[in-house]
């Protein structure tokens, strides 16, 4: 895309969450606007009705689908993409409500199309409700899948980028009984190579990448487990490092997120979710960005969830939206 300031789509997320002060929020960031150009991918209504309930002045640009595809090449400005999915007056704030599931969904196949197209530089995502989303018919795990699915990507993860701790995963959501079986080579490597690029792009240089075992002691010479380290791991990073990157594992993960091995390694390797969630959340839970790699156009996401107790409410922090905005930009350049 030949802008100056790459083109964000920014989805609005489940309209009963805090997903739509956040976008109101960001809207109004002098800061960000000045680094990109953010598009929020929802319902102007919804928005309106929100700004409202919380004391905050909307002034966005309100474009139209037809307008949209008319003449969003010239587009220099924030605006909102009004997707017309729901009535603002139909919804509850704090409440799984399966037409907002579906609005978010919508939401978010607009913006990946619109990416598709070339009409975005990237893609950042705003918290859905999971029940609210299978309450609609759409049985999704989450946005990575959506995504994946969508943009029909060969191989993609999902992976965490903060100042203190960058993180990839082998699997996601499943369950912990589910974890060893899925634990193949090719797919080990895969995530090695997405998270060496990425971190590539965005630090600027060959990246020193740590891989976690899955069992106590990293299996501790088949002490522990299955033998997956042996099997599965051990063989990825044997295959990596053949492949000129710096790699070292399987290690214990224990001792994979210590302030020393966090000075010495760029990023980490985890097999299963909260191997890499919980040091995320321990130590950037208000700036760490969900992403996902290996998706033809960049795809960020806030670090939380709807948080419905607080929606609507005026006291949701944007700060981790804006470092999702700001990493997508940096990773469409």
């Amino acid at each position: 895309m030949n802008v100056k300031r790459p083109r964000i789509a920014v989805t609005m997320g489940d309209p009963a969450g805090v997903g739509p002060e956040l976008c109101l929020r960001l809207l109004a960031d002098a800061a960000i606007t000045r680094e990109c150009v953010p598009v929020v991918f929802g319902d102007a209504g919804v928005l309106r009705r929100v700004a409202e309930w919380i004391g905050l002045v909307f002034r966005a640009r309100v474009i139209l689908p037809a307008e949209w595809q008319a003449g969003f090449a010239d587009l220099r400005e924030p605006a909102v993409l009004d997707l017309q999915c729901l009535a603002a007056d139909t919804v509850t704030p704090g409440h799984v409500d399966a037409r907002c599931g579906d609005a978010a969904f919508r939401y978010v196949h607009a913006a990946i199309d619109a990416g598709k197209r070339g009409e975005v530089a990237a893609v950042t995502t705003a918290p859905i409700n999971k029940t609210a989303l299978h309450a609609a018919g759409h049985m999704y795990p989450g946005h990575t899948e959506i995504f994946a699915e969508r943009m029909a990507a060969a191989r993609s993860c999902m992976a965490f980028f903060s100042d203190d701790l960058i993180c990839s995963l082998v699997t996601v959501h499943v369950g912990y009984a589910e974890v060893p079986a899925l634990l193949e080579s090719r797919r080990i490597l895969d995530v090695i190579e997405l998270t060496a690029d990425a971190v590539r792009r965005v630090r600027g240089r060959e990246p020193k990448l740590l891989v976690c075992g899955l069992n106590p002691h990293a299996g501790e010479s088949g002490m522990f487990g299955q033998r997956e380290e042996e099997l599965a791991v051990q063989p990825a990073v044997l295959a990596a490092q053949q492949r000129g990157l710096n790699v070292t594992g399987p290690v214990p993960p224990d001792t994979a997120f210590t302030p020393a091995r966090r000075k010495q390694f760029d990023a980490v390797v985890c097999l299963y979710h909260d191997q890499a969630l919980i040091p995320v959340k321990a130590l950037a839970f208000d700036s760490a960005v969900n992403t996902t790699l290996g998706l033809p156009v960049p795809r960020t996401s806030v670090d939380h969830g709807t948080a419905f107790d607080i929606a609507w409410q005026g006291v949701a922090s944007p700060g981790s939206l804006f470092s999702a905005v700001r990493l997508a930009a940096k990773l469409a350049q």
